[in-house]
Formats: C-alpha cells, structure tokens, sequence
C-alpha cells in the first residue's frame, strides 16, 4: 500500500496538472521574494528589530520565503548565533526554535530532539552533505555538538519527515547548517570571543573572510575551554563535567565564469574528554535520581569534513541550475571507561564516508523540477582494547562498538514537481527511490570469538520508494494554510545492525542482524500569518509508525548488566502541535522600537515495545519531550545600535515515562522531570561597523533545574558576555 502511496505523489503532478495546463502555459511564473545577497562580494543586510520570516532553502532545494512553504520551517542568522543568543554549541542554538527541545546527556553531550525524534531519526546537514553515517546512534548522541556555530552563516530547520529530498534518517526534520557565501571586498580579519560564569568557560576564534577578484574566501579557528559546570542555587558546582574543543574550517569559492561557480570546503573538529558524568561516581543526585558507579567515563569527539562542488546556472528554457558535489566526511570517536573495579576499556571507530550528489532543477510548463542522485558509502575500522585493573593490557577485542570493516551504502534518486494550479495555490509534490547495502563479516560482528555464540556474515540490501506531497494556499494577502502528507524511510544502519555496548544506562545491546526498515507516514496542516511588522506560524501533524526499532531486554545478563537487542515491533503513532509568534507593536523616533515574540511546543506518542515484564505493549515514547512556552520582549534603539531582550520560558513536568525512561534511574527522576521556569535578560550595543559588544544573563532565579533525559543540570545564573569583531 505504501509503495502505491508513493507512485501516487510521483504521478500526482501530472494529473492534477491536466485540467488546468491549458490556463497555465502561457501564464508567467510568480518568481519567489528576494532573499539575503549571496556570493562572491556580497554585503550583508541590516538586521530588522524582529526576526520575520525569511528565505529557507532546505525544505524545496530553492530559496523561497518560510510563509510560501507548505512546512514547519525556521531560519537562524548569523548575527543570532554569534551576537543575538550566543550559544555555546550548534544544539542550543536551536532550543527557542519551535518543536526542538535539547537533552543533555554531558555537559558537552547535547542532542536535539525534532518533533519527538532524536538521534539518528533526525537529519544534520552541513552544506547540504550528510553529517548522519552508518554508525549514528538511537536516542541522544553528540554528533551535532561537533559542528562549530561560529562557523556557519545560517541554520535552516524544516520539521516533519524530509525523506523525498534527503533520504534515510530525515524522520522527526531535517537541519542544515549552511557556511559563509557572502564575502566582503578585500581582507578582512575578524575575532570574537564569548564568556560564560556557570560554565567557566571561554570561547575564542580568529578568522578572516574576504574577496580578491573573483575568488571570495573565509576561515577561522575556534578554541573553547569549559570548566565544571555550576548548577542552580542548590546544586552548585557539578564535579566532572568539564571539557575543551579546538576546530577549524576554511572555504574559497571561484567564480570562474557568471554561471560557473567552484567551491571547495574543509572543517576539522576535535573534543577531548567529554564526559559522562551522570554513569560515574561524580554524577548528582536530582529528585531522586540514582548515581553511576564508573570512575570515568569520557569520550573523544573528532570530525573532518572535505568536499568540491561545481555550481552551474546557464538560466535556460531547459535548465535553471546544476550541482555536483563530492565529499570525504570522517568521525572518530574514542570511549574511556572506567570501572568501579579500576578494570579500563578504550574502545571506538573511525567512520570514512564518500559522497556523490548530483542535483539539478527544470523549469516548465508543468512547474519547477528538482531532481537528482546521491550516493554514500560508509567503511569502518572499529576497535576495542580492554586493562586489568593494574593497568595491563587484558585482551583485544576483534571490534568496538560496531562490527569492524564493515561496510554500507546508501543510494537515493528523486524528483519534486513545484507547480501553481492557480495563482493563489502551490503545490509541491515528487518520490524518492532509496536503496541501501551492508556488509559485514560474521566474525567482525562476534564480540567474543571464543563463547559458542556465532554470527552469520552480513549482505543485506534495504530499498523503499516513498512520496511526499503538500499544498499551500493564499487566499488573503496576509494568510496562507497549508496541508500535506509526506512519507519517512529510515535503514538500519551498522548501529542497529551490529552493535555491542553499553545502551541508555546501565544496559548493554548486543547485535541484531535481521531487521527490516523503519517506516513513517506524517499528516500536517498548518497556518502562516504574516504582514509588514508581524507574523504568526501555527502547525498540527500526526505521524504513523510503523516497524520502528526498539530495544528490548533479552533476559541475558553480560558484565552484570541486562542484556537489550533489536526488533522491529514500534508500532504506534506521534502527534504534536507548533505555535510561533512575532510583533512589532511599537517603533518611535525618540523610544526605538519594542516587539513581542514567543512560541509554543507540544508532543505526545506512544508505540508498542516490551515493558518492565516483558508485554509487549503500547507505550509512550522514549524520553517524551516536555511541552513547553517561550514568551519574549525586545527593544532596539532608535539608530539600531543597541537592543535588549528578556525571555521566560517554561517547561512543564514530564511524567509520561516508556518502560526505558523508568529503568534509566540515573537521568529521569522516579515518578518523571519535573517542570521549570527559566528568566533571562541579554543585550548588545553595536559601537562601530562590525564591532558588537553582547551581554546577557541566563537563569536569573539560579533555577535548579534538568532537561528531560538529560544526565547533568542546566546551568544556575549565568552571566554570559562577550565581543564579535572584524576588520
């Protein structure tokens, strides 16, 4: 039935195109609204008072306006991240976004959970490349945390699934985080640095971005260091839970000719003892909570991306625009555990990915076509060394975390129709065919070759063909519903293949080698308000489960932990509900301007996995993110020099626990997280051209206070300040 639902959105623009081509062919296509300057010599405009809605290329694979599309999509600039909000990391840029909650696991283990989903059922782009690979994890990691907010221009976020365009993974949404295209003429160097009291941290970078004739360029280093983290008035100083970063990254884009452009990036990033806190003997104590028992338990983060993409915009009859991007994106991680018994285990991976994309888009009579291929493919060295308790080398594992020398790919093609039936309506609507191969030998999958348990060898093939399609409407000037349907696909990987290791807290998952795709239909209908000084978003979606993975417990014990494995039981559904608002209710000559801005986020789903006695069941989801409101004032000075903000944000208690969250005692307080409210106050003065002073302080009541699932506490008051400068 699926498979049919998916022909249907492919063949959908063609017959819906068929009554009303002969009112359409001579009629001329209303080009999309402006968007911000980019390319070689480009200059970034002035930032209004108010964020109103702007130009989002993800969610179509073309610049259009957010209140033109029919999805749940949000933008953050560069002024935000680095000036407006300053966060610390690339997740907790993304909190005061609708629909996204952040948990954290460490203090420098942050994951953002998208409408429910978290982990690898959510999709982290940088450029448009896949930062997701073969060995991505379920639930909280800290992937997202390796890409450096100081780095990037712009974040894009579209919630819902986003299979037809980005494949495997794009489930809950799909983030991209999009580099410097705009280079200022001649050189300019630049600094910033950012300061944090509850964090005791310091953030530092130098970079320089320019442009010499054709050739526009930019890069930078970023350094952080972070101390102990201190919590509300009660908690106080949380003991092992500090951490330092150092990354860098360069690009240099060629405009060979006016319709060719070439483009070549590098990132590099590196965190060195992150830990996690909460399995250890250093973790707290929170409404009950009980306390790890490993005297370390720190992970090493690194991650390289390189990649070259040729642009071309001929702007012809048959061809509006091509790209072909190739790319080597590398993770490395290194886990060092400690036991209570001083026994130390170093084990972790290196994960090589290859990427292919080629896309392109047509415009005709039929509408706007976005088509294109991308190809992945992933090869992993995993290893695990074990220490007796005098420090000497024990054993060898013949893998890590996941089996060693596998190998996965991941294929996908797809086509997207945009098409205007009528002036006042917008369809968009296409299909993707997904295939997807591992392989893996069976004694790189057996973590112990000598028991008498053996596995198989691995050679398994996945494919799906999913559609997606979506209609918005613009009755009045200042409204535009929308609706749409759109199907999620998601592959095993080599993590839920193939893995061997400590899962949520205080388990251990053993491989699961025959398991099938996970599959998701998602219903939303939506609204969009928008006008001159104001706008409004609001959503509601639904989204069918089917054969979703979940772990359950195998009545094994190995190492004195439950032994959990995989299955393809998680049926159910999840729903939820997105407000956003902004207002600009006053600007004066003499008082400057004053707006209002807020949102609003709610979720709730439940699927069948196997509770504390081993039912299989309906049961609330994993790590249920909390409903919660966000409610801000902000004024900017007559010249548009300075501006305030506060905000009060609150967080309700989640007491809807799956069996998982109520066995992970070490996180989730007994009976549920409880609710919260958080007052913050920040501001910036622009002294001169590009030189920004920026204050703030965070958690004015010194709050005691746990995101859902998270393994240590948010910070206390926080005073945060800092200086973004260039030459």
């Amino acid at each position: 039935m699926r498979r049919y639902l998916s022909l249907l959105f492919l063949m959908g623009p063609f017959f819906l195109m068929g009554p009303f081509a002969a009112w359409n062919l001579g009629a001329q296509e209303s080009e999309p609204p402006a968007g911000p300057a980019s390319g070689p010599g480009a200059e970034p405009e002035e930032a209004p008072l108010l964020k109103l809605p702007e130009v989002v290329v993800t969610a179509t694979r073309s610049a259009n306006a957010t209140w033109r599309l029919p999805y749940g999509s949000y933008s953050l600039s560069e002024e935000r991240l680095r000036v407006r909000q300053s966060p610390r990391s690339l997740p907790e840029a993304l909190e005061e976004t609708p629909g996204v909650s952040v948990q954290k696991t460490g203090s420098g283990l942050e994951s953002p959970y998208l409408r429910g989903f978290t982990g690898f059922r959510t999709l982290l782009l940088i450029d448009g490349i896949r930062l997701n690979n073969a060995v991505f994890r379920e639930g909280p990691n800290q992937y997202w945390g390796t890409v450096d907010p100081l780095a990037i221009n712009r974040i894009e976020t579209v919630l819902g699934p986003s299979s037809l365009l980005y494949g495997s993974d794009a489930i809950g949404g799909t983030v991209n985080a999009l580099t410097l295209e705009e280079f200022p003429s001649g050189l300019h160097p630049g600094a910033h640095y950012r300061y944090a009291s509850a964090e005791q941290s310091h953030t530092a970078r130098a970079e320089v971005r320019g442009l010499q004739g054709p050739v526009g360029y930019a890069g930078g280093f970023t350094w952080r260091d972070f101390g102990d983290l201190i919590g509300g008035r009660h908690i106080g100083e949380q003991e092992n839970t500090d951490f330092h970063a150092l990354s860098g990254d360069a690009k240099v884009s060629w405009q060979v000719a006016p319709q060719l452009r070439l483009t070549a990036a590098q990132q590099s990033f590196d965190q060195d003892d992150a830990p996690r806190t909460h399995i250890t003997r250093d973790g707290i104590s929170f409404h009950g909570t009980s306390i790890g028992t490993d005297r370390k338990r720190d992970f090493d983060q690194e991650r390289y991306l390189t990649y070259g993409r040729a642009e071309w915009t001929p702007k012809a009859e048959w061809l509006e625009s091509a790209s072909l991007t190739l790319s080597h994106h590398l993770q490395k991680e290194v886990e060092d555990r400690v036991r209570s018994n001083f026994r130390r285990t170093r084990q972790g991976f290196d994960d090589h990915a290859i990427g292919i994309q080629l896309a392109a888009i047509t415009p005709s009579p039929l509408g706007r076509w976005t088509y294109g291929a991308e190809y992945t493919f992933d090869y992993i060295d995993s290893f695990r060394k074990d220490y007796s308790a005098s420090g000497a080398l024990a054993s060898v594992s013949p893998r890590g975390p996941v089996a060693d020398e596998a190998q996965y790919g991941l294929l996908g093609a797809f086509i997207q129709d945009d098409f205007a039936p009528f002036e006042w309506v917008e369809v968009v609507a296409g299909g993707r065919y997904n295939f997807s191969h591992v392989k893996a030998a069976g004694e790189d999958i057996d973590p112990d070759l000598s028991d008498s348990q053996t596995f198989a060898d691995l050679d398994e093939n996945f494919e799906a063909l999913v559609g997606s399609g979506r209609v918005i409407f613009h009755p009045l000037p200042w409204l535009s519903p929308y609706a749409g349907v759109s199907q999620g696909f998601r592959a095993p990987n080599l993590s839920d293949l193939t893995r061997f290791d400590v899962a949520r807290s205080g388990e251990v998952e053993i491989p699961a080698t025959d398991l099938d795709p996970e599959r998701f239909v998602s219903y939303e209908g939506g609204l969009h308000f928008h006008g001159a000084s104001w706008h409004a978003n609001a959503s509601y979606y639904y989204t069918d489960i089917e054969d979703m993975i979940v772990l359950s417990r195998t009545g094994q014990t190995i190492d004195g932990l439950p032994a959990v494995t995989r299955d393809n039981v998680g049926d159910g559904y999840l729903q939820g509900a997105e407000v956003e608002v902004a207002w600009e209710f006053f600007r004066g000559a003499a008082a400057g301007g004053f707006g209002l801005f807020g949102g609003f986020s709610w979720v709730e789903g439940k699927v069948k996995n196997f509770n504390q006695n081993g039912i299989l069941d309906l049961n609330t989801i994993d790590k249920n993110p909390p409903t919660q409101f966000l409610f801000g004032l902000r004024w900017q000075d007559p010249q548009r020099l300075g501006w305030v903000e506060a905000t009060y944000r609150v967080v309700l208690r989640q007491d809807h626990l799956s069996p998982a969250d109520k066995n992970d005692t070490q996180r989730i307080p007994p009976g549920g997280t409880p609710g919260y409210e958080l007052v913050g106050l920040r501001g910036g003065w622009r002294v001169f051209e590009r030189f920004n002073l920026f204050a703030g302080i965070e958690n004015l009541t010194d709050r005691d206070y746990r995101a859902h699932g998270s393994g240590v506490n948010g910070p206390g008051t926080n005073f945060v300040g800092g200086v973004d400068f260039r030459w």
